[in-house]
């Protein structure tokens, strides 16, 4: 499997990468990356105009694009997080019949990583994983013609703040409710007392996914032409307002 320690990249071309790598590998890929600047993701079927306050994500210098992937919409803080794509072949013996299925499997990888760093996780509801019974990381997935794309996130950092000052909400008392909510439902790898780098975490996605995909991991690179891709879907795609607004 093709181990790709990428860094900080704009919404757009971190979407543009992975849809890039999905068409064009062939060939197993696991990727880890960031976010700069932080970014609000919003699922296939969502609208922004419903979920996202663009004047305040625009005054805040958030990034706002569409994922490829279904699911609800996502606060990707720069300091806050560490994502990771991975790209299957249909064959892969982690791809099930079912989306909930192949989840359970994939996620399994999220559980040991969090087990090298000292945490007892589980998977839990469609395509979350959880520490305590709080959510530390969620993931989504679709299946496109040349194989399957999961990517996802785990918390170092909770910021809900933030993220609900950039998501419409009906009126201030449903925030601060909503707010509240989230301390009691999620958690993240600060939170729980784990002083982890990014690296650390990096480190221990590759061991867990390793192991459970009982696959070696090889690092490399995108390719010229993946790459290339990347940069086309990037500005005809997922920095397009024909794609972002579509809904």
């Amino acid at each position: 499997m093709r181990l790709i320690r990428d860094t900080y990249h704009p919404a757009a071309y971190n979407m543009a990468l992975d849809e890039a790598l999905l068409r064009l590998s062939g060939e197993p890929v696991f990727r880890t990356y960031s976010w700069e600047p932080s970014a609000v993701s919003i699922g296939y079927f969502q609208s922004i105009d419903e979920e996202v306050d663009l004047k305040t994500a625009e005054r805040m210098g958030v990034d706002v694009v569409r994922r490829i992937t279904g699911g609800g919409a996502v606060f990707h803080d720069r300091d806050g997080e560490v994502t990771y794509s991975i790209v299957l072949l249909h064959d892969h013996k982690a791809i099930k019949n079912s989306a909930r299925e192949s989840y359970k499997v994939l996620c399994e990888g999220i559980v040991e990583a969090l087990k090298t760093l000292g945490l007892d996780a589980d998977f839990a509801g469609i395509n979350d994983v959880v520490v305590g019974g709080k959510k530390i990381s969620g993931s989504a997935q679709t299946r496109k013609k040349w194989g399957v794309l999961q990517h996802g996130t785990l918390l170092y950092d909770l910021k809900p703040e933030v993220m609900f000052s950039l998501l419409k909400i009906p009126n201030e008392k449903m925030r601060d409710k909503m707010i509240k909510n989230i301390y009691e439902r999620v958690t993240s790898l600060r939170h729980l007392g784990i002083k982890a780098s990014r690296k650390d975490v990096e480190d221990a996605f590759v061991l867990g996914f390793s192991e459970v995909l009982d696959e070696e991991m090889e690092p490399s690179e995108p390719t010229e032409e993946e790459i290339a891709l990347a940069k086309k879907l990037m500005e005809e795609k997922y920095g397009s307002k024909e794609w972002n607004f579509r809904r």
